[in-house]
């Protein structure tokens, strides 16, 4: 029993530990988000990452193929011009392609590139679904949710390590399993439940801009509504880096009805 008793406290040490020293790292860097309401831990200058982006938008156009199909390219760049225009990234240099990928899919990289699969192109009915599309990965740069993934991330590392270095010579068994598991469940209780926190703050934000550029909230989110008819992943929601479509439809159709969008 003295065993026992002194066990615990070894393992509640380690946690104290961690929080700690990961605490001031974090609070040192939190910066208020008018866009969300929020705080946000920003170990990063979201401008710092565009260089990153930019490599990586230039090497997967170098790897992966860009649609040849001209119209195509023309109705990307047209509608999110316009979602931009409604931004205060007007001036931002935006850089938008067509990929040829079966996939229903889009995706926006640090510094305004903006990809778009043939896939989501074919899938999308109407420009308002388009610009549902464009407004959601538009408000992850305005969110400047890159550089706060990239800080979670590297806050994860560290308080991993940490528990690692603490529970390292540990002969409690509590300590030690906190320590080999330290780095999937940060994963599952932090950063992917931030992931998904993300994508519904850019669904939320993106609805703003559509409505501001012109398009119908309504009939955008009719996108959301026919994806999840088609079937999503069998992921579990809390392994998953992005909600449901169920729970995307639910959370867009209040928004929509709170704001008054039609």
């Amino acid at each position: 029993m003295m065993m026992i008793a002194d066990r615990a406290p070894r393992a509640l040490r380690t946690l104290a530990l961690l929080l700690a020293l990961s605490a001031p790292a974090g609070l040192a860097a939190c910066s208020y988000s008018e866009e969300l309401g929020r705080q946000q831990v920003l170990l990063v200058d979201p401008g710092a990452l565009s260089q990153q982006g930019a490599q990586a938008w230039a090497q997967m156009k170098q790897t992966s193929k860009v649609s040849n199909d001209a119209a195509a390219n023309a109705r990307l760049r047209r509608i999110g011009g316009q979602i931009v225009a409604a931004t205060t990234l007007r001036n931002q240099a935006w850089e938008y392609a067509v990929f040829e990928d079966k996939s229903v899919n889009a995706f926006v990289l640090p510094g305004g590139k903006v990809g778009v699969t043939t896939g989501m192109m074919n899938f999308v009915a109407n420009d308002d679904e388009l610009a549902a599309v464009l407004g959601h990965e538009v408000a992850h740069v305005m969110a400047n949710h890159a550089a706060e993934r990239y800080s979670q991330s590297a806050l994860a590392q560290v308080g991993a390590s940490l528990v690692g270095a603490a529970t390292q010579n540990a002969d409690s068994g509590l300590a030690q399993t906190l320590g080999r598991y330290a780095g999937p469940a940060l994963q599952v209780a932090v950063l992917n439940p931030y992931s998904r926190q993300h994508e519904l703050e850019a669904d939320r934000i993106g609805l703003d801009l559509m409505v501001r550029a012109g398009f119908s909230a309504r009939r955008g989110v009719e996108l959301w509504r026919r994806m999840a008819a088609r079937g999503g992943s069998s992921v579990p929601a809390i392994l998953s880096t992005h909600p449901s479509d169920a729970a995307r439809v639910q959370q867009l159709d209040a928004y929509i009805a709170a704001r008054g969008y039609s």
